[in-house]
Order: structure tokens, then sequence, then C-alpha cells
């Protein structure tokens, strides 16, 4: 079902799709079976949503990064954009072209996802995150609301990153242009916990079922299984098994 007032300019619609009222979808987008646009969504071409996806108000999926003279690495991008199955877009979501999300995902409410990122099945993304260009976050990782993920970071398989955490990826602070790769963002390995409000610094390591504290600042490598707490972060004890 197409709302009178939607514009639609692509015919690779599946089987009971429905798209309400002001909704743009542009040509060469493709949507699967029992895809639900609602209204004030924009979908830019390229753009291809697995089945029973469900894009909510006001939602951008296929944003040009484009930011002339602002920006001090140039965009490097493709034309593409693609939403696995039964995955649920926020309201008022960003979504920038190159972006990969899998199946059964979640992307809350306000959420920004830049270009060359890959999130994997089953992940959550809270409202009003935001993740920079070429974040990889593994399957089954959730990320809280108002985090800030930085270029250049990974996320390992069952991650949990509370509320208000930060992450950077360039020492020098803005202040110099250094090649791309020499902005690293975190290493989050799988399995381990950041609490609210910390600050991961750039190029940190933390290892397999670690756990950061809340408001820890995190300078160096956090080692497997063990507790970091305070500002510098420092080791604090190793993990039982059943903490782990």
């Amino acid at each position: 079902m197409i709302h009178e007032s939607a514009v639609v300019d692509t015919d690779r619609i599946g089987e009971r799709v429905r798209i309400d009222a002001f909704a743009r979808v542009h040509g060469d987008v493709e949507l699967g079976d029992d895809v639900v646009i609602h209204s004030h969504t924009v979908i830019g071409p390229g753009v291809v949503l697995g089945d029973g996806v469900e894009v909510h108000p006001g939602a951008y999926l296929g944003k040009e990064p484009k930011a002339p003279g602002t920006l001090q690495r140039p965009p490097v991008y493709e034309r593409r954009l693609t939403v696995g199955a039964n995955t649920q877009i926020g309201p008022n979501a960003i979504i920038y072209y190159d972006v990969e999300i899998g199946e059964r995902s979640l992307i809350g409410d306000g959420a920004s996802i830049r270009e060359q990122s890959r999130i994997g099945n089953e992940c959550k993304i809270g409202p009003n995150t935001t993740f920079n260009y070429n974040v990889h976050m593994s399957d089954g990782s959730q990320v809280s609301q108002l985090v800030h993920v930085a270029g250049n970071t990974f996320i390992g398989q069952r991650v949990f990153i509370a509320a208000g955490v930060s992450t950077a990826n360039d020492n020098r602070f803005g202040r110099s242009a250094p090649s791309d790769a020499q902005r690293v963002g975190p290493r989050i390995e799988n399995g381990s916990r950041i609490g609210p409000g910390a600050v991961l610094l750039p190029g940190v390591k933390v290892g397999p079922d670690a756990i950061v504290g809340a408001g820890a600042v995190v300078s160096r490598d956090v080692q497997p299984g063990t507790l970091v707490l305070g500002v510098p972060a420092r080791f604090a004890r190793k993990l039982q098994e059943g903490e782990r």
C-alpha cells in the first residue's frame, strides 16, 4: 500500500509493502517483502532494504557524506546501503552511504552512522548515538544512548557499551591532518563491557571479557578478563569466572 502523497520512483517493491504519507523513495531502491516505510522518510538511490525492515518517521537512508572545507579527511564511499531483514530504523536516524547493517538489529531514534561502517546481526545502537566513519560492530553487541564512536573503531561480539561513553582516534586534537592510517580508534574485543561515561583514547585495546568502570579514562591497553577503574584507568583486579 502506497499513500497517494508518497513519491516513489522505484518498481523493485516486494509483497505487502507499506509506504506512508510524504515518504520519498528514489529510483534504484530495492524493498523486500513486508517492508514498512513511515511518513517523512527519505530513501536514497542504491538503498536495499531486506524483508520485514521498518523505517520510522523522519529517517534518512542514503545520505552523501559531503561537507566541503570542513572535513579533515576527504570522504571515501560507495553509493550503496544495505539493511538486513527484520531490522528497525528509529525516527530521525541518519544512515550514510556505504553502510551495511545486518539482520534483526535496532538503530535508535536520532542515531547517525557514517560511511564505511559495518553493523552485524542482532546489534542495538541507542538513541542519539553517533558512529563515525569505518566503524565495525560485530554480532550481538549493544551500544547505549548518547555514545560517540570514533572513526576506525572496532567493536567485537557481545560487547556492551553503556550510556555516555566517548571514544577518540586523533591524539592531535584536530590541529594537523595526519593520514587516515594514523587515526585509529579503540579496539574493543569480544565480551567486554564499558561502563557509563567512560572515555577510551586513540588506539587502546580492551581485551576480551574485560570491564571498564564508570567514568574511567582508558589511556593504555586493558588486559583480558580484568577490571580497570579510575582516571587514568588502572588495574583493579582479575575477574572471576562468573563475572565474565
